[in-house]
């Protein structure tokens, strides 16, 4: 069966898709960081804090959303991508850890962090970051372009999960 041009240039972009989903968590994880950094009124330890655990949802939703979406759909096509899915579902595994304990961390910040709550915060943030950057890089190199040849309908929020 033939794919239709705009079916195609669809097909193309759920690799895409999956950068631009990246590209907004290290967006949102950037600015936790600065307003992390920043940040020294009540007001804005709440704001972070909201920010925080929002961005932690967002996180294992879109690591949810590719464990039961898009893995099993290119494991489907692409059978040799095997022992790729199962180093990025064993980094999501761990990544859970993390963004746990950074739950922890935030759940306990003071209206009025201490330097010592606001470094422990800062470290978490930045070992997460620095974990992200890592997965979402080897991520996309691995599987883009499979993304791209993904044969059938599929919907991207059902492939990467609801941010």
């Amino acid at each position: 069966m033939t794919q239709t041009r705009g079916a195609a240039d669809r097909l193309r972009r759920l690799g895409d898709e999956l950068v631009a989903v990246h590209n907004r968590l290290r967006e949102d994880l950037r600015q936790i960081r600065q307003q992390a950094e920043e940040g020294t009124a009540p007001a804005a330890s709440a704001s972070l804090a909201t920010h925080c655990l929002a961005f932690c949802s967002a996180l294992t939703k879109h690591h949810t959303g590719e464990d039961t979406g898009a893995f099993p759909q290119l494991a489907g096509q692409f059978p040799e991508l095997a022992p790729i899915i199962v180093k990025l579902e064993q980094d999501h595994a761990m990544m859970s850890g993390l963004v746990a304990e950074l739950e922890r961390v935030v759940s306990a910040l003071a209206d009025e962090p201490s330097p010592q709550e606001r470094s422990r915060l800062l470290s978490h943030l930045d070992g997460l970051t620095a974990i992200c950057d890592s997965h979402f890089a080897f991520e996309e190199r691995s599987i883009r372009e499979a993304l791209n040849e993904l044969l059938g309908e599929h919907r991207p929020e059902d492939l990467f999960g609801r941010l």
